[in-house]
C-alpha cells in the first residue's frame, strides 16, 4: 500500500515552505513519526515525520524547491523492506521523479549517527564529509550540533585542502566567485528590515552604562544561583527586567502603529535575539513582566540550545513587542539596531570594557557598555526614548531598584 507523505500546517498566515534537506532516500526503510525532510519556513526549520512505517517509494520534489502546505513530497510504499542491491528494480520510481534522481546523488550522512543528528547537523555533515561519529558533541545530551561538524571540518581543513565543497563557482586565474542561494530564513530577514527602514521613521538615541554594581552581584551571587536554578547567572536578566520597568513607565516605547491608531500594550513580551546556525532567530519571552530574573534566564537558555538544535516552533518566533539584541558577545563597541516591525523600538546591547570615567571628581577607570535605542519617531518623541535609555541606565547602575520596583 502507498501512503502519501505531504507538507504539513505550518502555522498561522504560513502558506509554503522551502525543501531544505531530504533525510532519508529512496529505498530507505523509515519508521513511524521518524523525520524524512526538513523543511525552512520563513522563521524556523520544520521537520516532516513519516506517517507510517515502511520504505521510502519516491521523492517528488528537490532540495530547493518551493512547497506549498498540502503539497505532495513524497509517497512511502508501507510494509516494505529496503532493496538497495536492486537498482533495477528502483528505476521505473526514478523516472516519475527527476528530483528524487537528485536527492539519491546528494551526500549521505553516516547512518549510524543520522537519527541523532538536527537537519541543520545532517546538512553540515553532508556538505563538508565530516563522520558525525568522530565529534564530540557539546548540545544537549551530548548531541552533535552544526556548530560541532563545521569546527571538526576547519580543524581538517589543512591537511585536506580539496575535500571542500565549491557548488557554483566561477573562476577567473586565481579569482573565484561562490553563489550560494539564499535561504528562505535569510530572505525574510532581509524584506522584513528593508521593510522597516521604509516604513518606520527610524532614529537612535545612546547611553553608557557603568556595569561595576551588576558585574559585582553577578560574581557574588552566581554559583548560589546556578546551584538553585540550574541555570547561569547572565546579564540579560538584570536587562530584561530593567527593560520591563522602563517600559512600563515609558508606554508608548512597547506599543506598536496599526493603520491611524495607537496600540498600548500592558504586557511585556520581550523578542530576544538568538544566533542559530542560519542567522539569528528572535523568539519572544511571554509575559516577562510576570518572571524572575531566574525565569528570564532559564527561558533565554532554552531558546539559545533550541535554536542551535533547530528545533524552536513557530509560535514561539510570534509576537513581542520590543527587542533586546546583545551585540556585545560578538564584540560590537556599537551598532545601531534595525526595528522589528510592528514593534516600534528595539535596544541594543554592546560589548563592556574598561574606560577612564569621571566619579566624583576623579578620573577612575569602570567596565562600561554602550546602550543604543533605535525607535520608531512617528510613535516615539525623543524625550521619551531618553527617558526610557536612563531609566534602564539607572536601574542597572544600582540595580536594587529592580527589587523595590523604582
Amino acid at each position: 500500500m502507498t501512503t502519501d507523505v505531504k507538507v504539513p500546517t505550518l502555522g498561522e498566515s504560513i502558506t509554503e515552505a522551502t525543501l531544505g534537506q531530504w533525510l532519508k532516500k529512496v529505498g530507505d526503510s523509515v519508521k513511524a513519526d521518524e523525520p524524512i525532510a526538513s523543511l525552512e519556513t520563513d522563521k524556523v526549520a520544520v521537520e516532516v515525520p513519516s506517517p507510517v512505517a515502511g520504505v521510502i517509494g519516491a521523492l517528488t520534489v528537490a532540495e530547493g524547491d518551493t512547497v506549498l502546505v498540502g503539497a505532495l513530497i513524497a509517497t512511502i510504499e508501507e510494509g516494505g523492506a529496503a532493496s538497495a542491491p536492486a537498482p533495477a528494480a528502483a528505476a521505473p520510481k526514478a523516472e516519475a521523479s527527476p528530483a528524487a534522481t537528485a536527492a539519491q546523488q546528494a551526500p549521505a550522512v553516516p547512518s549510524q549517527t543520522s537519527d541523532a543528528l538536527s537537519p541543520s547537523a545532517k546538512r553540515a555533515a553532508g556538505e563538508t564529509g565530516v563522520d558525525p561519529a568522530t565529534v564530540s558533541g557539546t548540545g544537549k545530551d551530548g548531541r552533535v550540533t552544526r556548530i560541532d561538524i563545521e569546527g571538526a571540518a576547519t580543524a581538517k581543513a589543512p591537511s585536506a585542502p580539496a575535500a571542500a565543497p565549491a557548488p557554483a563557482v566561477a573562476s577567473s586565474g586565481d579569482r573565484k566567485e561562490e553563489r550560494v542561494r539564499m535561504t528562505r530564513l535569510r530572505q525574510t530577514v532581509a524584506k522584513r528590515l528593508k521593510e522597516a527602514q521604509n516604513t518606520a521613521a527610524m532614529l537612535t538615541t545612546f547611553n553608557d552604562v557603568d556595569m561595576t554594581e551588576v558585574m559585582a552581584a553577578r560574581a557574588k551571587y552566581k554559583d548560589l544561583f546556578e546551584k538553585k536554578h540550574g541555570v547561569r547567572l547572565g546579564f540579560m536578566g538584570f536587562f530584561v527586567k530593567a527593560a520591563v520597568q522602563a517600559l512600563r513607565d515609558i508606554p508608548s516605547v512597547n506599543g506598536s502603529i496599526e493603520g491611524d491608531e495607537i496600540v498600548y500594550h500592558d504586557y511585556a513580551d520581550i523578542s530576544v535575539a538568538v544566533s542559530a546556525p542560519n542567522g539569528l532567530v528572535v523568539p519572544v519571552i511571554r509575559d516577562a513582566q510576570n518572571l524572575s530574573v531566574a525565569g528570564i534566564e532559564k527561558t533565554i537558555g532554552d531558546f539559545g540550545k533550541r535554536a542551535k538544535d533547530g528545533t524552536l516552533k513557530m509560535d514561539e518566533m510570534k509576537g513581542g513587542t520590543f527587542t533586546i539584541s546583545n551585540g556585545g558577545v560578538f564584540g560590537s563597541l556599537m551598532s545601531t539596531p534595525i526595528i522589528n516591525p510592528p514593534q516600534s523600538a528595539v535596544l541594543g546591547l554592546h560589548r563592556i570594557e574598561e574606560r577612564p570615567v569621571v566619579r566624583d571628581g576623579q578620573v577612575v577607570v569602570r567596565p562600561m557598555m554602550y546602550l543604543a535605542l533605535s525607535y520608531d519617531h512617528r510613535l516615539i518623541d525623543g524625550r521619551e526614548a531618553v527617558t526610557f535609555l536612563v531609566a534602564l541606565k539607572n536601574a542597572i547602575e544600582d540595580p536594587t531598584r529592580l527589587l523595590i520596583d523604582l
